[in-house]
């Protein structure tokens, strides 16, 4: 299942997994339950094909490590960030942007003890300041952008 660099296979793979969610049944169950205990989110010693409620609960936590809709349901962005570890399919914010997203990057942000304003949503210069800050720190560009390599780190930190 695993590949050198320590991650499931390619996300590539995952582009013509079919949808799962509680009641289904299978293989395609096991190797998701394969996947959720590779990211430590669901017993290793468990995996027999049934996506019962205990599946739907790793899941629903995979799906907000990533930034995912949290809805325990298994399409193609949760089978992507399942095989790549990553969020998928996540804006760029930079200063400028305002919404929901920026005001998670903030939340998080200030758990880390980079960002120490309000939290506005909106991206301005406190924000990006905090950005630069995370990413020098994990070892990123820091540009105050946060692209998938920042939104990757990000999801490492428990929010």
């Amino acid at each position: 299942m695993t590949n050198t660099s320590n991650r499931p296979t390619s996300a590539t793979a995952a582009i013509n997994k079919p949808l799962l969610k509680r009641g289904s049944r299978g293989e395609l169950v096991s190797e998701l339950q394969r996947l959720l205990s590779h990211w430590n989110l669901y017993p290793t010693n468990n995996q027999d094909g049934i996506f019962d409620a205990d599946v739907e609960v790793a899941v629903k936590a995979f799906q907000h490590r990533v930034f995912l809709v949290e809805d325990g349901i298994v399409g193609n962005k949760t089978w992507q960030a399942l095989f790549s570890g990553a969020p998928v399919g996540m804006p760029t914010l930079r200063n400028g942007s305002k919404g929901q997203l920026v005001l998670m990057v903030q939340r998080i942000l200030s758990t880390t003890g980079d960002y120490r304003s309000a939290l506005d949503s909106d991206f301005g210069p406190r924000t990006e300041t905090a950005v630069k800050a995370f990413q020098k720190r994990s070892k990123l560009t820091a540009d105050g952008v946060v692209g998938d390599r920042t939104w990757h780190a990000l999801s490492k930190i428990p929010h």
